[in-house]
C-alpha cells in the first residue's frame, strides 16, 4: 500500500514537472526568441534607409545648376521627399555668373522642389568673398541664400559680423540686417 502511493505521488510529480517543462518552451522561449528576430528585423529596416555618397543634381528654367553631395544622407520616414544628409557639399553653377560652393556638416535636402538646409559650421565661397555660418536657408523656387547665426563675412579688405545674411540669387542683390534693432552691423578693414 505504501508503495502504491509513492508510485502514484511519482507519476503525480512527473506529470506536474512535464506540464510545467511544456509550458515554459511553449510560452517562454517562444516569446524570448521572437523579440530577438524582431529587433534583427528593425536593424534592417533602418539600415535600409541609409544611402552613402549622395549626389543630387538639378537645373532650372534659367539654366541654372546645383550640385548636392553628401557622405551619407537618410530618408525622412514620414516624408520620402525630405532626405537628411551629412558632410554636405553644394555647387551652384548660376548662368552668366562664377561658380559658388557651400559646405557644412548637416543638410535637409527636399527632393521635390530642391531646397536646402545646410546647418553647423556652413561656409559659402564665391569669387574673394567667403561667408560662415551656423545656418543656410537655400531655396530656388524662392531664389533666396538666407544665412544666419554667427554670420562672419571676409573679403579681401573687410570682415563684417551680422545676425543675417539674405542674397537673391537671380539679382544678386543682398540685405544684410541684425535681429535687435539696437544692435549694429560690425564692418572691420583688414588695413587698419
Amino acid at each position: 500500500m505504501k508503495q502504491n502511493k509513492i508510485v502514484k505521488s511519482f507519476f503525480i510529480i512527473l506529470i506536474f514537472l512535464i506540464i510545467i517543462s511544456f509550458i515554459y518552451l511553449k510560452y517562454f522561449k517562444i516569446e524570448k526568441t521572437d523579440k530577438v528576430e524582431t529587433k534583427s528585423s528593425e536593424d534592417i529596416i533602418y539600415k535600409s534607409n541609409i544611402i552613402e555618397n549622395v549626389n543630387y543634381t538639378t537645373k532650372d528654367a534659367d539654366g541654372n545648376e546645383y550640385i548636392v553631395t553628401a557622405l551619407e544622407g537618410e530618408i525622412d520616414y514620414s516624408n520620402s521627399d525630405i532626405i537628411y544628409l551629412t558632410k554636405v557639399k553644394a555647387l551652384i553653377k548660376l548662368k552668366d555668373s562664377n561658380i559658388i560652393t557651400i559646405d557644412s556638416d548637416f543638410g535637409k535636402y527636399n527632393t521635390d522642389n530642391f531646397d536646402t538646409i545646410f546647418s553647423k559650421n556652413v561656409i559659402i565661397n564665391y569669387l574673394d568673398n567667403k561667408i560662415i555660418g551656423e545656418y543656410l536657408d537655400f531655396s530656388l523656387a524662392r531664389n533666396t541664400m538666407i544665412i544666419s547665426r554667427e554670420v562672419v563675412y571676409t573679403n579681401l579688405e573687410n570682415i563684417m559680423r551680422a545676425d543675417v545674411i539674405e542674397i537673391d540669387i537671380k539679382t544678386k542683390d543682398t540685405k544684410i540686417f541684425m535681429y535687435e534693432n539696437d544692435k549694429k552691423v560690425n564692418i572691420k578693414n583688414k588695413n587698419y
